[in-house]
């Protein structure tokens, strides 16, 4: 949907007595090849006593001929106009094959009609010498075009010139600066010189200002305007006349409106003829106002519409506050990269070259905002089946007290700034640090990569390879060889220290034994302290074992120790800690244990310090691919590997140790392993990697102001750092990011979770979110349905619903027996086996508990519900809206428990629920439930996120009837497991697409709609002439689908039929590809090439010629007993 900007353009001349008027030529009528929809247009003539007549020149330019029977005083010329401005890609267009390449030469014919465009100048010295630096050797005519447009722009100056006329091009040259009219002129007989015919354009500009300022260049302007502009236009055959802004540097756009074009200036002025001699007085109004504003996703709300959301928000939080809900609201917002969308980092991979870098770009914006005396802790993330290299987590960490826990942040190692720490390094900082310790350094051990593996690699290679160069298929085990012989088997790798935490600031180590003389760490990729050979170390019974026992999130907590004093204990210049004596040194044992005997005293963690390259957690293409091999010397990071530790305390503490143990040796270092145990007074904020995507795992917010700001903040660290909410698919549709927005509810401790406290709460909302299929749908992702990874409870299986409500019944009957004490753990129990996918995974459902009350573990314990049908929408204030409805609902069931029958949808869910008619429909009916319960939400609020997720594809009227289009919903169908290397895949088929019709003004007992010569079963809404429809269409044809001997449906013709005369009354065609056959090899950069892209696939045009084939009217045309809602062109038409 776009903009409509009305244009008011005043002309007056005042003569200071009564002067007689020649016949006036006015061009200020939109030419007709304009390519802005004008949707009306107005010219208004004083004095009122004239004649007009409306002609067409040589060139086929609209002018008005006005004759002035009567001398007059004035003569003043208004026009109002207004534009559509939509957004059209200035480079959607083809060329002939012969003009692909310049220099090229018309065909004979061609050029005797271009004549007078071919026309040049005389060629004077200063335009002959700057021909001559203009690059003629054969080049891609588009490149040439815009490398000599863009020359122009940046060689002449702009100014506003007010005398009459155009400089010639020697004149402008001579200046090096003119007027747009100038350096248009200028541009036209550059190319006339070349070979190109050339026009002058005089016309409109408009100019809006953008929604979103630019990182990089200029923004643009920063309020609306309009003007007189003049710019030029070069004809190529197969593409016709494009225009050249040489002003800008920039092509024509959407706001470029043409009024004349001429192969001369003077025949595209826009108003001449002659007066009587007069004193005149020249006055010049030119404004331009948005009239309609189209929702959008680059500006979703006014100002006044913000403030109204805002105000809402208090109240539900005052609602909230006065219940003592104590909820809490976080997230897992996913972004993507604003360049190189194509790379599979951006698409399907977790990992890649470059997302780590700006991962920590956006980590280090997040900590300078909410990590104020916090530390940065680069741990390992998820690890699936099936992935080589472990995802990483770039975590910061924060005393939720605001006591700091670091104090020197430039202490922190950039990874992406060049350093070249060494293996020595790391044992300076871990002697150093054992010392601060207390503890002996006899224990620290250097750890080497196994000589006996990659000797024996090494031996497995074909005979005509070496290690440096293996030729091996796994891209990581040739990087693996690669790095070990280039560093030698012989090199450290890192130091070792065996650490075990006492308690109250008190530390252990010992010995570790090895068969081996040497410490052999397992091979991998991983940072050493994964790779420790822990099963090496002398045996030990499972009744000796020291195992990590996490703190119960439940149990009762004691404020942690004074920042300063621990920062105090270690810093440099106070008296080394008294080296361990009796105690723990007495208890661990110095000897080799005894033959079978269990070592149940040894230490067995650890914390490690190593030299490595920062780009081995990128993969190998960013450790060893073109801009490694630039960069020379492997640069080195220092890594400080945490051990496992039970107690934040003692973490804490030890975390103080390392900070003065950098500070003293003036070194920089990143901190890795094992992060820091979960603990309500510790906040914690993640950046992880996911397919495609870059997740953030936002600090949940106490109350309404926080999340605003918490939302606010990220989306814009977000694009200060080169990352975008914004993806889309080839075609233009918009998909989110892909990765969701999954919203995480709870409260700062499982014994203030709402949801525990309450379990009708979260009965409530399941049943609500059930009945109302718009919550469900409205924000979800392209990827819904049974298989996607948030199913409804309906849409896997029926018989779930039954048992769900079962379920829901028990939670009543045991909050009416235990009423407050009512066990958290039965809230898990009795909905763990029912809020699942088809597979029987606990956390991909659309509401997931897995983190509630779950008896897997203690992070499973803590009251937390995640909602994970949300997709990532494109703009921040989009994403509170939607958070403050969730808000609003739980104020709402907090006090009054929803309490209804479950609607049993059937097929009707896939049917009359992927419409967005009836989502909006239904989402109405939520918003006037919550206007009743005292939230009145605006339904405008909602329609930026029905842009987003129904784009509008285009209108068509006839004899006032209206027919809509717009894209609708298509679950994707998971197809049956194939082979590959390994293992089996499963592909998912997203062929088929849906589009809604909607048609207004039909008289159903005459008129029907058909597509393809189909007719549509048309549902009434309920308001008078109005009726709806989906169409599901095979729109791709890949060698893997549903049904491969179906074709191709598209391009969709739409037609109004006329029952009584058996003919169509009008109608339009969308293709799903480009109709001119143009194939992009890239996605969309932004929200303005996916709209042109939209567009260009839609024409209000191409309705079925001729005497039809009379369908049935719509009142008599029976439909699906399944899907009433939907024609499926599968079933009625074969290739």
């Amino acid at each position: 949907m776009s903009i409509h900007a009305a244009l008011h353009h005043v002309t007056h001349y005042t003569y200071d007595r009564l002067a007689g008027l020649g016949p006036q030529t006015v061009r200020l009528r939109p030419a007709p090849h304009c390519r802005s929809r004008v949707l009306s247009y107005a010219l208004k003539v004083e004095p009122a006593q004239h004649f007009i007549n409306w002609q067409q020149d040589p060139f086929a330019n609209y002018q008005a001929r006005l004759v002035f029977p009567e001398k007059t005083r004035t003569f003043k010329v208004t026009v109002d106009l207004v534009a559509e401005m939509a957004v059209y890609n200035p480079f959607d267009f083809f060329l002939e094959p012969e003009a692909e390449h310049f220099p090229f030469s018309y065909a004979a014919t061609v050029r005797q009609e271009l004549a007078p465009y071919l026309a040049a100048g005389p060629l004077t010295p200063r335009l002959k010498s700057y021909l001559g630096k203009i690059d003629r050797g054969e080049q891609r005519t588009i490149d040439f075009l815009v490398g000599l447009n863009r020359q122009v722009a940046q060689d002449i100056r702009y100014l506003i010139r007010m005398e009459p006329g155009v400089q010639t091009p020697e004149e402008t040259l001579e200046n090096a600066s003119g007027s747009c009219r100038d350096s248009g002129w200028l541009l036209v007989q550059l190319l006339r010189h070349l070979g190109l015919a050339a026009r002058f354009v005089s016309g409109y500009l408009i100019q809006l200002a953008p929604d979103v300022k630019s990182l990089d260049g200029p923004s643009g302007t920063a309020v609306d305007f309009t003007d007189l502009h003049a710019w030029c236009e070069v004809y190529l055959p197969g593409a016709g006349w494009i225009g050249l802004d040489a002003t800008s540097g920039l092509l024509a756009g959407e706001g470029h409106i043409p009024l004349a074009c001429t192969p001369q200036p003077s025949g595209a002025a826009p108003i001449e003829g002659l007066v009587e001699k007069a004193e005149v007085t020249f006055s010049h109004e030119m404004r331009v106002t948005r009239i309609h504003e189209s929702p959008r996703v680059t500006k979703p709300y006014s100002d006044g519409q913000w403030q109204a959301v805002l105000a809402l928000g208090e109240k539900v939080d005052a609602d909230l506050a006065a219940g003592d809900v104590r909820l809490t609201m976080g997230g897992e917002p996913t972004f993507v990269a604003m360049n190189d969308r194509d790379a599979p980092e951006w698409n399907t991979d977790a990992l890649g070259p470059t997302k780590r870098g700006f991962a920590m770009e956006l980590t280090h914006k997040l900590r300078a905002e909410y990590g104020q005396g916090g530390f940065l802790h680069f741990g390992q993330g998820k690890w699936y089946p099936g992935e080589q290299l472990p995802r990483w987590a770039l975590s910061i960490c924060w005393r939720a007290d605001g006591q700091g826990t670091w104090r020197n942040p430039a202490l922190f190692a950039d990874e992406r700034a060049p350093s070249h720490y060494t293996s020595e390094d790391a044992r300076r900082f871990t002697h150093t640090l054992a010392r601060k310790l207390g503890l002996a350094d006899s224990h620290i051990q250097p750890g080497y990569e196994d000589v006996f593996y990659y000797l024996w690699r090494e031996r497995r290679l074909p005979v005509n390879v070496d290690p440096f160069d293996a030729r091996l298929d796994d891209e990581l085990e040739r990087a693996r060889l690669r790095r070990v012989f280039a560093q030698k088997l012989d090199s450290v790798v890192g130091y070792v220290l065996p650490l075990q935490a006492e308690g109250a600031g008190r530390w252990s180590t010992g010995p570790w034994f090895f068969r081996d003389e040497r410490m052999y760490l397992v091979p991998g990729d991983s940072p050493m302290g994964y790779r420790l050979p822990l099963d090496s170390l002398p045996w030990v019974s499972q009744a000796d074992h020291p195992y990590l026992i996490p703190q119960d999130p439940g149990a009762p907590q004691q404020p942690l120790p004074d920042a300063a004093a621990l920062q105090a204990r270690y810093r440099a210049g106070e008296a080394p800690r008294v080296l361990q004596h009796a105690s723990a040194a007495a208890a661990a044992p110095q000897a080799m244990p005894q033959r079978f005997a269990s070592a149940g005293g040894l230490t067995r963690t650890a914390l490690c310090v190593e030299a490595r390259d920062p780009t081995r957690a990128n993969g190998p293409q960013a450790e060893f691919g073109p801009k490694a091999e630039q960069q020379g010397a492997q640069p080195g990071v220092l890594y400080v590997f945490m051990p496992p530790l039970a107690q934040l305390d003692d973490y804490l503490d030890l975390l103080a140790a390392v900070e003065a143990t950098a500070e003293e040796l003036g070194v920089k270092i990143v901190l890795e392993g094992y992060p820091p145990p979960r603990d309500a007074r510790l906040k914690l904020l993640q950046v992880t990697p996911d397919p495609g995507v870059i997740e953030v795992n936002i600090h949940p917010a106490s109350n309404w102001a926080e999340l605003v700001q918490h939302t606010e903040f990220l989306y814009q660290a977000a694009f200060e750092a080169r990352l975008s909410a914004e993806k889309f698919m080839t075609d233009g549709r918009h998909t989110g990011t892909g990765g969701g927005n999954h919203f995480v509810m709870g409260g700062a401790t499982p014994a203030d979770s709402p949801f525990l406290r309450r379990p009708e709460l979260l009965a409530s909302l399941l049943l609500y979110w059930h009945n109302h299929p718009s919550l469900s749908y409205l924000f979800s992702g392209l990827f819904i349905g049974p298989t996607s990874q948030s199913p409804r409870v309906d849409e896997a299986r029926n018989d779930q619903l039954y048992e769900l409500e079962i379920a829901l019944r028990e939670i009543r009957e045991n909050r009416a027996r235990h009423g407050q004490d009512m066990p958290p753990w039965l809230v898990d129990r009795l909905l763990r086996n029912i809020l699942i996918d088809v597979t029987g995974n606990t956390h991909r459902s659309e509401f997931s508990i897995d983190k509630m009350y779950s008896p897997d573990s203690a992070t499973g314990r803590l009251g937390l519900l995640e909602l994970r049908a949300f997709e990532m929408p494109p703009h921040a204030r989009m994403s509170v809206v939607q958070q403050l409805l969730l808000r609003a609902l739980i104020a709402r069931f907090w006090n009054a428990p929803y309490q209804a029958p479950a609607a049993r949808w059937g097929t009707e869910l896939h049917d009359r629920w992927m419409l967005p008619t009836f989502i909006r429909m239904d989402l109405h009916d939520v918003l006037a439930e919550m206007a009743e319960a005292g939230y009145a939400f605006d339904p405008a609020w909602f329609a930026p996120h029905f842009e987003f997720r129904f784009p509008f594809v285009g209108a068509v009227q006839s004899r006032g009837i209206e027919l809509t289009l717009r894209n609708a919903l298509e679950p994707w169908h998971v197809m049956g497991e194939e082979g590959a290397i390994g293992s089996t895949v499963r592909y998912v088929d997203s062929s088929l697409e849906r589009i809604e019709v909607r048609v207004t003004g039909l008289n159903d007992s005459r008129y029907t709609v058909t597509v393809n010569g189909q007719p549509l079963p048309l549902q009434p809404t309920g308001t008078q002439g109005e009726f709806v429809a989906g169409v599901r269409y095979k729109a791709w044809n890949p060698p893997s689908s549903l049904h491969p001997t179906i074709g191709l449906h598209a391009p969709l013709t739409f037609d109004i039929v006329d029952t009584w005369m058996g003919r169509s009354l009008g109608g339009c065609q969308y293709h799903v590809a480009h109709p001119g056959g143009r194939n992009y090899g890239t996605f969309p950069v932004n929200a303005y090439e996916a709209e042109s892209r939209r567009l260009a696939r839609f024409a209000r045009m191409g309705h079925t010629a001729g005497p039809l084939a009379v369908p049935p009217a719509t009142i008599d045309l029976p439909g699906s007993r399944e899907f009433p809602f939907t024609l499926d062109l599968r079933r009625q038409m074969r290739p």
